[in-house]
């Protein structure tokens, strides 16, 4: 699995990866729903989307909007097993171990806390704590 800063570096140089933003609608849903759920979200999706070996419509499963953790998934490389692959170091055609979805929620959760640090500051503080 690839360490996190160094993926973030490399997200970074990405034209299609560092274009994602959460629009309005998605943070005022996250603050709303307050960060513990978002988070609860990440990890039900990484679970039931990305994990299994078998992914009936791999590279499709994940919308590029209407919730954070979707536009999260795909500004991480987090969307789909063949980005997880690329990106990550995961390699498809098995199920995620514990340790490869925590890091995939890990990015995700990174990934998150930034957008909410953005935002917050506009407002003068963060927007997930």
């Amino acid at each position: 699995m690839r360490d996190l800063d160094d993926l973030f570096r490399a997200l970074a140089g990405s034209k299609f990866r560092r274009r994602f933003r959460l629009s309005a609608k998605e943070l005022a849903y996250a603050r709303d729903k307050g960060f513990e759920t978002i988070l609860s979200h990440v990890r039900d999706f990484v679970r039931d989307r990305l994990a299994p070996a078998l992914i009936p419509n791999d590279g499709k499963q994940t919308p590029m909007r209407n919730h954070p953790v979707f536009v999260a998934q795909h500004a991480t490389a987090t969307c789909c097993r063949g980005c997880l692959a690329k990106w990550h170091g995961i390699p498809a055609g098995r199920e995620l171990t514990a340790e490869e979805q925590n890091h995939a929620v890990a990015a995700i959760e990174r990934w998150l806390r930034s957008q909410g640090a953005a935002a917050g500051g506009e407002r003068g503080g963060q927007l997930f704590d």
